[in-house]
């Protein structure tokens, strides 16, 4: 686990929500944990883990440690860690990841 200013990056409280209902224009980066339950049209960045929920929407690219991803991500994908997508999430672009898991029903092409 990551440090910073003595309180550690994947601390629950350290997480930022975009719900659902919102939009975000532009790009995000993040040292803390991000939820989307919303819309992003840009790319996002985090030092942590990022999770898409189902109605949940990045069009960008997408950059971060590990990521569940419920929802849509259209851009390219790189995670360090492990890439979870859930049997809802449709995926529209090239992956890196170093660990990959894929529930039925998920969808990518790329």
């Amino acid at each position: 686990m990551k440090k910073k200013g003595g309180m550690s990056l994947e601390n629950p409280d350290r997480l930022n929500i975009i719900v659902e209902g919102s939009r975000v224009l532009g790009d995000m980066i993040t040292d803390s944990n991000l939820r989307i339950d919303g819309e992003v049209l840009g790319n996002v960045t985090s030092a942590s883990k990022v999770v898409v929920g189902e109605n949940g929407r990045i069009t960008g690219d997408l950059t971060c440690t590990d990521a569940d991803i419920e929802g849509h991500v259209k851009g390219v994908m790189k995670i360090d860690g492990l890439l979870a997508l859930r049997s809802k999430s449709v995926v529209d672009g090239d992956i890196t990841t170093s660990k990959f898991e894929v529930e039925e029903g998920a969808q990518f092409s790329g």
